[in-house]
């Protein structure tokens, strides 16, 4: 029996398997390593989208329409008129709002004067009743002179009853002056309870009245729909000539400015997400060619279902294990929205590195400032302040009828 030839090696043959698994092995090293200081701290998803605060402008009270200032598109300044509603009524309740509070003023002012006249009274009824009183000693000394001399003939007893009638008429008149002074001084009282411990610009009246004047002046103003922020208008659904309820909404505004993306990671990723990591963002808008930055702001309370509008009933007999999304919030860097716009709505493509851990899962204190504000309406009411010291200072300086000129204290 023969034995066939061993197979002859191929030098060249093994030298290209033995460099091509080098390669390979090279490869999977470069990229374990690749994978383990980088890779498996990015965490990725396509489930994001751009978000940011939209304001509706809605009219604080009823009104028609006769003039729009601002359309779709349109960017506006925050206090830039963005709608006209019809002044005329607010025009008119200002007017007799003001009316009002001259004459509460001039009212007021008679009370304050009233005083000094019941003070001028009291006196004048304590000399009366000084009168009163050495006119009683005059005649009782009078009839008591009399008296003895009645018996001895020296007085006639018609001068007597005389005498004595005209005591009896001295203290019916000292009884009445006595009434009187009473009477006086019971009117200063009530006369002084309606200015006591306050002053004119604090008198409760005028305080009633001026109250009154503000809300009809800030009724004026807001005729006026100010846009509360820097912004673009979307959404216009107000129409020329329309009759507008207070809360309606008749437009949006949107800073593009104050931009956001919500990336919805999956549960299974939360585990390494903490506040403050950086995270690179690709929009299809710019493509792979412009990457935002931007660091973790803060993880949702909740899934996505759990808040949905008909969230899922999974206490039921068919159930599949679904993985749930927990919305997180990426704080974009304000820089990279100024030379690369974004729209609300937009889809993100996000990408968290997690390497650093040293973060919080959840935030444990509340926010340092106010999220959003406007200062815009703060001038109202200081012009309607300045409207009724207006007012106010006019009625001090206009004499009463029939009083001379004079200065009233406030």
């Amino acid at each position: 029996m023969s034995v066939p030839p061993a197979p002859q090696t191929n030098p060249a043959r093994r030298r290209g398997l033995t460099v091509v698994l080098g390669v390979a092995m090279l490869a999977g090293a470069v990229w374990g390593g690749w994978h383990w200081l980088y890779a498996r701290h990015q965490m990725n998803t396509d489930n994001a989208y751009v978000a940011g605060n939209v304001v509706q402008i809605t009219p604080q009270l009823s009104g028609t329409v006769v003039a729009i200032l601002a359309d779709d598109t349109d960017f506006v300044r925050a206090g830039q008129v963005l709608v006209r509603l019809d002044p005329s009524d607010a025009r008119i309740a200002l007017a007799q709002a003001e009316a009002q509070l001259a004459q509460t003023v001039r009212d007021v002012r008679t009370l304050f004067a009233n005083n000094g006249t019941g003070r001028a009274q009291v006196s004048l009824r304590e000399a009366e009743l000084s009168r009163m009183q050495s006119e009683l000693s005059r005649t009782q000394d009078d009839l008591s002179r009399r008296t003895p001399l009645v018996a001895s003939g020296a007085v006639g007893k018609e001068e007597f009853a005389h005498a004595a009638a005209q005591v009896a008429a001295a203290r019916s008149a000292l009884a009445g002056a006595q009434a009187a002074l009473l009477a006086s001084r019971e009117q200063l009282a009530a006369s002084q309870t309606q200015t006591e411990g306050t002053t004119l610009r604090e008198h409760p009246n005028v305080l009633l009245a001026a109250a009154r004047v503000r809300e009809a002046y800030l009724a004026l103003q807001r005729t006026g729909l100010l846009a509360p922020v820097d912004g673009h208008v979307a959404k216009r659904g107000v129409q020329l000539g329309q009759r507008v309820q207070a809360g309606a909404p008749l437009m949006t505004l949107v800073s593009l400015s104050q931009l956001w993306v919500d990336a919805n990671f999956k549960e299974s990723q939360l585990q390494a997400l903490r506040i403050g990591q950086p995270a690179a963002m690709e929009t299809d808008v710019y493509g792979k060619k412009v990457v935002f930055h931007g660091k973790v702001a803060g993880l949702g309370a909740g899934t996505g279902s759990a808040f949905a509008l008909l969230p899922a009933q999974n206490a039921t007999g068919n159930w599949i294990k679904i993985v749930q999304r927990v919305p997180v919030r990426i704080a974009l860097d304000p820089q990279d929205l100024v030379t690369h716009p974004l729209r609300i709505g937009l889809s993100m493509d996000v990408t968290v590195d997690t390497l650093d851990q040293s973060g919080k899962a959840v935030a444990d204190a509340p926010r340092a400032s106010a999220g959003a504000s406007t200062t815009v309406f703060d001038g109202l009411s200081t012009e309607a302040d300045a409207a009724v010291q207006r007012i106010i200072l006019t009625g001090l300086a206009r004499p009463l009828a029939g009083a001379a000129p004079r200065t009233v204290a406030p």
